[in-house]
């Protein structure tokens, strides 16, 4: 859905869990939120099986942002496909402007823009990035069947990616610069050793990718059955996401030495009217998940409808009455 250009209560950032929740939680509190991103779903939609989310024994990840968005949608929030590029502060307003030429006013902000994908910033990377490079076990590993694949990366997403590929490769190398896997449940862990065609290489380092018109083979800074060369059909890179700050540091956002956004147990930020959930916080640590994602960002609008109640005159295009707290049903 789309919608022209306008004035809003909140404009909130992102489409994966924590926009969508506040979006939710916005409307219900009957303020008038939009919400802008680029991406659908965010990392929840390519996350393929989910077994972890309450209400839901095994959904995946595309389905389960869907009724994020169809819930939302029945409030008749527009929702915009579009980047957020600029957001400028105006006599206790705020402009939002989008890569597509969009622009919009508002009194309160809402960023869950989530995280960005790391590389490893390798020679081709970018270039054969869809032949043979990839960012995405979920979304590749129907393509390699009967293939040659590596997965770089420690955490749960590589053991997972890997396990999954497994069921399509004839052989899967994970390869982690560690000396064991960074933190994956336990219960992926003992599937990946009990998988027989996962070879596990750790301490061990991708240094170049080659070939001619596509990927062909990784070079590595160690030896394996007395190569430093794989002949390989693919390689995906799951080595986790940092947050997207583009945003953050154009507001001037107080930022953790992880390039998290910091915000206090409301999500509020350091600057007055901008709230931030989901990912790109350092609300709920290390665990950054759909569930902890999609309850930030109810919080978050949940404390921007107070802010729009305590300033009523802050922002001259929003000096309007809001429903009184008491009166919405939540």
């Amino acid at each position: 859905m789309t919608t022209s250009e306008g004035q809003y209560d909140i404009v909130i950032a992102g489409q994966g869990a924590s926009a969508y929740a506040a979006a939710l939680y916005a409307a219900r509190y009957q303020t008038k939120p939009i919400v802008i991103g680029e991406t659908f779903g965010g990392e929840t939609a390519i996350g393929g099986s989910i077994e972890n989310y309450p209400g839901y024994v095994d959904i995946d990840g595309f389905d389960l942002m869907m009724h994020f968005r169809e819930q939302v949608e029945k409030y008749e929030v527009p929702i915009v496909d579009d980047k957020v590029s600029k957001i400028t502060g105006v006599e206790g307003c705020f402009e939002v402007e989008t890569q597509y030429g969009g622009t919009y006013q508002t009194q309160t902000v809402i960023l869950g823009v989530g995280r960005e994908r790391r590389k490893l910033h390798l020679e081709h990377e970018d270039e054969w990035t869809g032949r043979g490079v990839s960012f995405c076990s979920v979304c590749d590993a129907p393509l390699h069947r009967n293939n040659i694949v590596a997965v770089v990366g420690g955490g749960n997403a590589a053991v997972e990616g890997a396990i999954l590929l497994a069921k399509y490769a004839t052989q899967v190398y994970l390869i982690y610069r560690g000396e064991g896997f960074f933190r994956p449940e336990r219960i992926i862990l003992n599937e990946l050793n009990r998988t027989a065609n996962i070879t596990q290489l750790l301490e061990t380092n991708v240094t170049e990718l080659k070939g001619t018109d596509g990927l062909e083979s990784i070079v590595l800074d160690k030896a394996v059955n007395g190569s430093n060369e794989l002949t390989v059909d693919g390689i995906f890179m799951e080595i986790g996401a940092d947050p997207r700050t583009d945003l953050p540091k154009q507001l001037g956002l107080n930022l953790n030495d992880q390039d998290e956004v910091i915000v206090n147990k409301n999500m509020r930020t350091n600057i007055p009217g901008i709230f931030a959930a989901g990912d790109l916080t350092d609300a709920s640590g290390e665990l950054k998940q759909t569930i902890t994602a999609a309850a930030q960002g109810a919080i978050a609008a949940s404390t921007a409808y107070k802010y729009l109640m305590e300033h009523p005159q802050a922002c001259p295009w929003h000096a309007r009455a809001l429903p009184q707290e008491e009166a919405v049903a939540v």
